[in-house]
């Protein structure tokens, strides 16, 4: 699956969303998506194989956050293009 394939869904896009400025656990993420922990642990595992997350251990509590800079401005700009779309706003450079 591409990284704009997984943007299509709003789970994924309300957890990545979440990891633009801190780390946070399964527990946090799923919180946040509003689903269960065992779909947001799926969702990450989506997500990490496309190199979009990456996961740090810190004993039993896995920390998730994005790959990096380049990922923050893929997400951000995806949503701005998309809120265009939606609300008719002009393109801009």
């Amino acid at each position: 699956m591409t990284s704009f394939a997984l943007l299509a869904d709003p789970t994924r896009v309300r957890m990545l969303w979440a990891l633009r400025d801190s780390q946070l656990d399964v527990s946090s993420l799923a919180a946040i998506a509003d689903c269960r922990p065992t779909v947001a642990s799926q969702h990450l595992s989506e997500l990490r194989f496309a190199g979009l997350v990456v996961g740090e251990r810190h004993g039993q509590r896995v920390a998730y956050r994005l790959r990096g800079g380049h990922v923050r401005a893929l997400l951000v700009q995806a949503l701005f293009h998309a809120d265009h779309q939606v609300t008719g706003a002009p393109e801009h450079d």
